[in-house]
């Protein structure tokens, strides 16, 4: 299947601009913390308390401005933007509520994290050493309850409530050798109209989730053929792996903060600099963790044909998503690199057709 030139200029029309307002907020977002970081405005916003109060108190009011900063790129690019190429169902009450709630969460952990980190440098000048096995922890703690504390925040979730439909995937995991006990349906429709299916958690947590909308989009088939692909991140432990290389993200971050504050981690007037020196490592571990889960989607993708036998099922799934969803199909090199998680369809169906043709697989 060869992707039209329409759709493939679709994807561009699309994602073009929605590249340079992501390099515009981060741009934005540095540069004030820079200013925070390197200037006497930081100062003046820090309130005059003890170092406890201050800690407590100033990563909720750095990130509080930096929401506010990113805000109107972020209003044009997930709002209004959206809106005009008909993706979002969401109002404007519904988008502020969730940038709300993300600011919410951020602050949270942002204040255990670098409390923690002004904490610790007061009390020992060894403090990396106690920090890093500590942020580990929480990293693993942190993916270990999301599913169950933080995703619910943004949605809800349901099992699946075709029942003869419930059955046939159950069935299908099961065959694999990955049941599950649930697969649940996210109501990602009051906010889009993208398709998609995750997995999430692990032990206790781990969990499989379909969008409401990939219901309402995919035949059977497609639905089956999506789920052995997510099956196949659960058989591979592809979750705790991901885990892992945050967890090695984090101590590489303890150690960055410690070559540049020094015993400074101990000011909480440093709070800022802290945030920037995160924030500009970012892309740099991205661009580590999207080349990995890239090879792990081309596992999945072979896990599902292998499981399913339907090279037609995926090729119909992929063209789906490609529409619902306005998929990137010729993403420039530098952007595929630096954000994308998963190759691009067109590189993934070649992949699957070489594996079908080495397995003596057809199209349906």
């Amino acid at each position: 299947m060869t992707f039209s030139r329409e759709q493939i200029e679709r994807g561009r029309s699309y994602h073009r601009p929605r590249y340079l307002s992501e390099l515009a907020d981060f741009a934005a977002g540095a540069g004030f913390l820079a200013l925070l970081a390197f200037t006497g405005v930081g100062g003046a916003l820090l309130p005059d308390w003890s170092w406890r109060a201050q800690a407590l108190a100033y990563p909720a009011i750095v990130l509080g401005l930096l929401t506010l900063v990113r805000l109107p790129v972020g209003y044009w690019r997930d709002y209004v933007r959206e809106h005009q190429w008909r993706l979002s169902t969401q109002s404007l009450g519904g988008w502020l509520a969730d940038v709300a709630k993300g600011f919410a969460v951020s602050a949270l952990l942002a204040t255990i994290l670098l409390f923690g980190l002004v904490a610790l440098a007061r009390w020992s000048d060894a403090w990396p050493l106690v920090a890093a096995p500590l942020v580990a922890l929480f990293v693993v703690f942190f993916t270990f309850v999301a599913p169950v504390v933080l995703e619910p925040i943004f949605n809800r979730f349901k099992p699946l409530e075709d029942q003869e439909l419930a059955a046939d995937l159950r069935g299908l995991s099961e065959r694999v050798g990955v049941p599950v006990r649930d697969v649940l349906v996210a109501d990602a429709s009051r906010r889009t109209t993208k398709s998609n299916a995750y997995v999430s958690g692990f032990g206790a947590t781990r969990r499989v989730v379909l969008y409401d909308t990939l219901l309402e989009q995919m035949k059977p088939a497609e639905l089956r053929a999506v789920l052995a692909h997510e099956l196949a991140h659960r058989k591979h432990g592809d979750v705790a792996k991901l885990s892992a290389i945050l967890v090695a993200a984090a101590v590489g971050l303890v150690a960055l903060l410690w070559a540049v504050l020094g015993d400074e981690a101990s000011d909480p007037r440093r709070i800022p600099l802290a945030m920037l020196l995160v924030m500009l490592a970012t892309p740099i571990v991205f661009v580590i963790l999207a080349a990995i889960a890239r090879r792990a989607e081309y596992r999945a993708d072979r896990f599902a044909l292998q499981a399913t036998r339907d090279l037609g099922a995926l090729e119909s799934a992929f063209t789906g998503l490609v529409d619902a969803n306005v998929a990137d199909l010729d993403p420039p090199r530098v952007v595929y690199y630096l954000k994308h998680t998963h190759p691009t369809v067109p590189e993934r169906l070649a992949a699957l057709r070489r594996t079908a043709r080495a397995e003596g697989l057809e199209a349906a």
